[in-house]
């Protein structure tokens, strides 16, 4: 199964690096990117716990709690299955921003980002579309910058719903 997977993995990356207007995605993949890296989640948690009353104090708690949960099992989950980065194993994959670290699977990034967007949609529904597009968006940019396989980010995104999920469980 596992082989079957990287195979498709592998292969869809390959197809990606041949596609005609690549290059022009490559701009918006790094502002995506860069926008999934961490500081911002803090900036806008803290800003919304600020002025949102009691209402901005839960979702403080339901950020920490579901960060709490998704960090630890993302290192885990890297740290144990050490797939190497597509610009690392696939001779014609070049990576257009500098990896933190050597292993792909699952994409923190993404992680993180559906973390975010989840919370951000339980604390204001409205905004569920706009969380969920950029939180895709921050996914698919790593795999347009050659750091991440596809199946690096969807584990990612269901990594990062799934410890939002539970933390509304237990808390809600």
């Amino acid at each position: 199964m596992w082989q079957f997977l990287d195979q498709h993995d592998r292969a869809f990356m390959g197809r990606m690096q041949h596609l005609p207007y690549l290059r022009i995605w490559r701009g918006s993949a790094r502002w995506f990117s860069l926008s999934g890296d961490g500081g911002g989640y803090a900036l806008v948690i803290v800003l919304l716990t600020c002025s949102g009353g009691e209402r901005g104090l839960e979702l403080l708690r339901f950020a920490l709690l579901a960060f709490a949960i998704e960090l630890p099992l993302y290192w885990l989950l890297k740290n144990s299955l050490k797939r190497a980065r597509p610009c690392h194993a696939l001779a014609n994959v070049a990576s257009i921003v500098q990896p933190h670290d050597k292993f792909s699977l699952p994409s923190g990034h993404c992680a993180a980002a559906f973390v975010f967007a989840s919370v951000l949609s339980w604390y204001w529904p409205p905004l569920t579309p706009l969380a969920y597009g950029w939180a895709a968006a921050v996914g698919f940019s790593r795999v347009v910058l050659g750091v991440h396989y596809l199946g690096d980010v969807l584990v990612g995104a269901l990594l990062g719903g799934g410890a939002a999920w539970l933390s509304f469980y237990l808390l809600g």
